[in-house]
């Protein structure tokens, strides 16, 4: 069976940041917690401009709510990455919509993300308020680079 076949029905009980988050889902093995990375997206990291918002509003979104999740493959930390649809909302999407997140160019394949991004931008949502917001992706990169200095 195809990954892209298969939903998980489940029920969202925490969530890390703004484009990962834990479920409990019903498995042909019985109930499972599984951790979700949000597939094609990249929210702000913890002490990164907009992370905290950016987890908020996820939470806002689909923390206690029902969720089908779309596994998409696993990433190299053993999460599922997936789309994620909370109580009928694609949160992957509406993460992009409201400028808590960035279209992840690297891993995208939606590519009816980079008109949500677009308009998220032209409005001056969440992170777009900022003249040059930085990509988490590059906000990673620096950190790493001053540690090793």
């Amino acid at each position: 069976m195809v990954l892209a076949e298969v939903v998980l029905l489940c029920l969202v009980i925490g969530i890390a940041d703004g484009d990962t988050l834990t479920t409990r889902c019903e498995t042909p093995t019985g109930m499972e917690n599984i951790k979700v990375r949000l597939a094609e997206i990249d929210a702000p990291e913890k002490g990164q401009a907009f992370g905290g918002r950016s987890k908020q509003h996820l939470s806002d979104i689909c923390f206690d709510k029902p969720a089908e999740i779309k596994p998409q493959t696993r990433d190299r930390y053993g999460r599922t990455v997936a789309r994620v649809i909370c109580d009928g909302v694609d949160a992957n999407a509406e993460q992009v919509r409201a400028g808590m997140a960035w279209v992840f160019d690297k891993y995208v394949t939606d590519r009816a993300l980079f008109a949500v991004q677009d308009g998220a931008r032209t409005a001056r949502r969440g992170l777009w308020v900022d003249a040059a917001p930085m990509p988490p992706w590059e906000w990673r990169k620096r950190k790493s680079t001053q540690r090793e200095k």
